[in-house]
């Protein structure tokens, strides 16, 4: 999954994706020295193939690809324990919806319709898991 060689520059660095990132998220990933609190703290790292702090510095070096495709991003809760655990002040959660929001660009991925989920499906699901699957997965 990651790359084993990777040429750190100032274009990767100050490249486009990490500018897209920033913007979107609101927060500056190169503030993050990779102290690794935030992945120390996450509830859900049992189930990521990738730590919180790894996505981070997937994201510093410009490994778009590399960032998009780990499911981490999609694992993550948004639960803000990283954000309060961050010396930094980085909200990962913001990070992590801002690479969502990227990867779920218009033609990258298959998009759900909330009018295509069967009605017993609507009625079992917590409202929290509709807002946050819809959020993730609507056009």
């Amino acid at each position: 999954m990651c790359p084993t060689r990777v040429s750190l520059s100032r274009e990767n660095v100050k490249g486009d994706f990490v500018q897209l990132v920033n913007e979107i998220s609101g927060q500056n990933v190169l503030n993050c020295y990779q102290c690794g609190r935030c992945s120390s703290g996450c509830p859900l790292t049992f189930a990521m193939r990738l730590l919180p702090n790894q996505v981070i510095r997937l994201v510093q070096l410009g490994l778009q690809e590399e960032a998009l495709e780990t499911n981490t991003i999609w694992v993550c809760a948004s639960c803000l324990t990283c954000h309060a655990r961050c010396p930094r002040g980085v909200d990962l959660a913001k990070v992590m919806e801002a690479l969502r929001a990227i990867g779920l660009r218009p033609g990258t991925h298959d998009r759900i319709k909330p009018e295509d989920l069967p009605p017993e499906t609507l009625a079992k699901l917590p409202q929290q898991a509709l807002v946050s699957g819809l959020r993730k997965f609507t056009k």
